[in-house]
């Protein structure tokens, strides 16, 4: 139940070109306190509930967990989140062992583009490709919850 992640800034659009797939994702939240969040999401026909704590001193490690639910029911939850909701075209991109999750936002987050990497340990070492920009790990700015109430355009 604990989801280890570095996230880091795209510093151009050359992950398209290596994506092995991608999704549109739509999401909001019930929940954005810092020390846990609640989100609703839904991707293709495919709806989760997520709940994550808050992370360590590095921000790379905090408690997840996720279920998945009915989308009808998921789309219900949305209509009752937070005001602020997320869309975004995640893009999935095989990097050596591992793949990176990379999202373009849309909307009042246009502009913006995250990649990360879900790793076993804090340390674990991995190829970092040449569109791979800041790290931004632990800035909470950069939380999706965060972006839901403090859009990427307004900074």
């Amino acid at each position: 139940m604990q989801e280890t992640e570095r996230k880091f800034l795209v510093s151009s659009q050359d992950f398209k070109e290596e994506a092995i797939d991608q999704k549109q994702i739509k999401q909001g939240f019930l929940n954005t306190h810092p020390e846990r969040t609640v989100r609703v999401r839904v991707s293709d026909r495919k709806a989760f509930l997520t709940v994550k704590g808050i992370g360590n001193s590095s921000g790379t490690t905090r408690f997840e967990w996720e279920t998945e639910i009915d989308p009808k029911e998921a789309e219900n939850l949305l209509a009752i989140c937070e005001p602020g909701k997320l869309e975004k075209t995640r893009y999935l991109v095989r990097q050596g062992e591992h793949i990176f999750e990379v999202d373009e936002f849309h909307g009042e987050n246009e502009g913006l583009i995250v990649a990360e990497i879900e790793l076993e340990h804090e340390d674990d070492v991995f190829v970092k490709p040449v569109w791979l920009g800041k790290e931004v790990t632990g800035d909470i700015r950069y939380y999706n919850s965060q972006l839901s109430k403090n859009p990427y355009k307004k900074w």
